[in-house]
Parts: structure tokens; C-alpha cells; sequence
């Protein structure tokens, strides 16, 4: 995909894929979601390299899914912290997890848990039988013509 043509496109999830569409980013945001805020953490969580950590927290930041802030001012030091725009990435990684459990051979997701009640959040259940969410129906996708 052109990332540089993609972040104009029309359609919301090209322009979505060129600023999350790679693995390191997703996992990134997997992790912010279960607390991790500081980069040795993000490192040591996904052996990424520093250089890489670094672009792809960079990036980010600058897209406004994470805000940087100051902890530490000697040595001066920074975490990462969720915007709006990062929480509201949940139900994604939620989707992604529930394809991969049915499509890619099983495995346990992380869990998450809502620090102001306790219960954990569940990610959405699908319908074997459709693949799509319990309630909804098939969709077709109509792509934009030029």
C-alpha cells in the first residue's frame, strides 16, 4: 500500500491501515491497553527493536492514538498514555483477537478489566455459523468509484 496516497484516500479504512496497519503499532496499542506506559516496558513486552519502538511510538503520538508526558525530569524520561482516539481502538484489537481465535487456531488474548468496576471487558462474540457479531447481519461493502 502507498502510505503516502493512502492518508488522503476516501475510504476510512485505507486511511485507518496507513496509520495502524502494521503488526508492531497494533501491539503497541495491545499493550498501552493492558497498562504498559514506559518504553523499557513496551521493549521488553514485545522484544521490538529500540529503533523501531521509537518510530513506531513516535508515530503514534503524532497520529493521536498515545500523548507523550513527562515523568522524570533527571534523567528526563517519558511515558505513553492513551487519547480517546487509543481507547476507542479497543474493540478493533477485540475484532482482530476474536478472528484470529477462530481463523488462526485458538490461543488466549490478554485480558482486560475495567479498573473502575472490576469486571473484565469481553470482546464481542461472534456467530460461527456468519462470522459476524451476535445480533447483526451480513453486510456488503460498497467501495467508493472515482
Amino acid at each position: 500500500m502507498d502510505k503516502k496516497n493512502s492518508c488522503s484516500n476516501p475510504c476510512p479504512i485505507a486511511r485507518s491501515l496507513a496509520l495502524v496497519g502494521d503488526a508492531w503499532s497494533m501491539l503497541i496499542l495491545r499493550d498501552a491497553h493492558a497498562g504498559l506506559t514506559r518504553f523499557d516496558q513496551f521493549r521488553k513486552s514485545l522484544g521490538i527493536a529500540p529503533t523501531m519502538l521509537t518510530a513506531r511510538l513516535a508515530k503514534l503520538t503524532e497520529e493521536g492514538l498515545l500523548e507523550k508526558r513527562r515523568y522524570s525530569e533527571h534523567p528526563p524520561r517519558d511515558e505513553y498514555v492513551l487519547t480517546t482516539a487509543g481507547i476507542d481502538f479497543l474493540p478493533v484489537l477485540f475484532m482482530i483477537g476474536a478472528w484470529g481465535r477462530k481463523h488462526r487456531g485458538g490461543g488466549e488474548m490478554i485480558r482486560f478489566m475495567d479498573t473502575e468496576n472490576g469486571t473484565e471487558i469481553q470482546p464481542v462474540a461472534i456467530d460461527g455459523a456468519t462470522g459476524f457479531p451476535i445480533g447483526t447481519r451480513p453486510i456488503s461493502i460498497i467501495l467508493p468509484t472515482e
